[in-house]
């Protein structure tokens, strides 16, 4: 599996939510809502996900294992640090 494209969308709110990403893998399949979020310990993902009956949040697309995980955070916050540069290259 690659990602063979990323989009990101910047939230310029105040806020933890720092942008919306969409993925493509292997030019065949997206996955849209991805959240890039700013957290205590720095920026992460949370994958696309709905309120269930009992009020909690459930992914509805995710990897399942760790190792696809970290390649997803670590492509797509690259990706969102790039969209940070070419909108204000001082800030590099």
């Amino acid at each position: 599996m690659r990602i063979t494209d990323v989009r990101v969308r910047k939230i310029t709110k105040e806020g933890k939510l720092k942008a919306i990403v969409s993925i493509t893998l292997d030019e065949e399949f997206v996955v849209h809502d991805i959240k890039v979020i700013e957290g205590e310990k720095g920026l992460f993902i949370a994958m696309p996900s709905k309120k269930a009956a009992d009020g909690e949040y459930r992914d509805i697309a995710h990897p399942i294992n760790s190792n696809t995980r970290d390649i997803i955070q670590r492509t797509i916050l690259e990706s969102y640090r790039e969209a940070l540069e070419e909108e204000d290259p001082e800030s590099a």
